[in-house]
């Protein structure tokens, strides 16, 4: 089936921000947009406002040895879980924001080393995707790269983290499987984990 019979083309130009103001400014921003789009009839929508959280975007690194099948997932506290049933000691691939002037894999590289105390080569680390985190109500953009290590060595339950940034984080060493009945146990529910997980399911068998 042609894919031009599926999906509607649409661009840029087919969208137009009225006004953006700035509606809260702290560690991270919210912003209003009063915007209009085409719909898929061909004709203008009304003019709506929708508020954006910006947080900037980010990256989030799988740490995983090929030879011995392992990975290392970090925990810590997540004040947003607290709302929730899950528990705010949460699961995590290596993730972390950008600072200034950083490419995506320096990014990776850097909280490796703070988050989990790893010593990461730019050529061990290979791109997996990007991706929007939650198109509906933030601007923030994943970065997602696995990083291909020795792991044999690795000291399982380390806990690492900058004190500035009031990090507490420990490591755990687990095999893929392992890891993977922890996201099938609901043990891993934030979505970086889970799409990690989920593509190093797919691919780990590719990986050398």
């Amino acid at each position: 089936m042609n894919e031009s019979n599926i999906f509607k083309q649409f661009k840029h130009s087919d969208f137009t921000v009225a006004a953006r103001d700035i509606k809260y400014q702290g560690f991270f921003r919210v912003d209003q947009y009063q915007l209009k789009h085409k719909l898929f009839n061909g004709e203008w929508g009304q003019l709506i406002a929708r508020e954006i959280f910006e947080r900037g975007d980010a990256v989030v690194l799988i740490p995983y040895d090929p030879l011995n099948n392992t990975l290392i997932l970090i925990e810590q506290f997540r004040p947003g879980a607290i709302r929730t049933e899950e528990c705010p000691w949460m699961l995590e691939f290596i993730a972390g924001m950008f600072a200034e002037n950083e490419s995506p894999v320096d990014v990776a590289i850097r909280e490796a080393a703070e988050e989990a105390n790893l010593v990461v080569d730019k050529t061990q680390v290979q791109h997996v995707m990007n991706y929007l985190a939650s198109p509906g109500g933030t601007s923030e953009k994943l970065y997602m790269y696995v990083a291909l290590l020795d792991l044999s060595h690795f000291v399982d339950g380390t806990v690492s983290g900058l004190a500035d940034e009031h990090e507490d984080i420990k490591s755990h060493l687990m095999s893929l499987e392992d890891a993977l009945e922890h996201l099938n146990n609901g043990r891993v529910s934030n979505a970086s984990t889970i799409i990690g997980l989920q593509w190093l399911a797919l691919n780990s068998g590719k990986l050398a």
